[in-house]
């Protein structure tokens, strides 16, 4: 099973939620308004500033803000900020594994992993906001990130 990993989820839900906010957010505010824990969410902020996504102000009023804005990040941009390089198996790009002199399939998953990429750079931070069945809570910050993913998980909408 393909399946994302926890920190990219957790990121892009941040990526969002930063998105809507005015002006600068701090992990403590992304914390609360996402229900990510906040020592992952200083961890995910700190990554997505080094790969470009947001950028960190320091200081007493510092805080974070979307580097470009959500219909300008892609999804294969969040995972590989998160995850790194995207590939689906060992062998994608040229690259070896221990089978690959025993393998007849070796170099053939690159068109799987180039059908993944292209859809995955094609799906930005706002289509996924956009599409999303969860609407803003005003004044109910008590939602968990465990039921949005309830929710999100139970009315899955493809993307076309």
């Amino acid at each position: 099973m393909l399946r994302l990993s926890k920190l990219a989820d957790y990121a892009t839900v941040l990526l969002v939620h930063l998105g809507d906010q005015e002006g600068l957010a701090t992990a403590s505010t992304l914390a609360k308004g996402t229900g990510v824990p906040e020592p992952t969410v200083a961890k995910l902020l700190k990554g997505l500033a080094a790969s470009g996504l947001i950028i960190s102000h320091r200081g007493a009023r510092g805080g974070y803000k979307l580097a470009h804005g959500l219909e300008n990040i892609t999804i294969a941009a969040v995972i590989t900020a998160v995850d790194g390089p995207i590939s689906i198996t060992a062998c994608c790009d040229g690259r070896e594994c221990e089978h690959s002199s025993l393998c007849s399939l070796s170099g053939q998953w690159d068109m799987v992993n180039d059908a993944l990429l292209k859809t995955l750079n094609g799906i930005t931070l706002a289509d996924m906001k956009r599409h999303s069945p969860v609407k803003q809570r005003k004044g109910n910050n008590t939602t968990s990130l465990d039921t949005l993913d309830m929710e999100l998980i139970s009315a899955v909408d493809p993307i076309e």
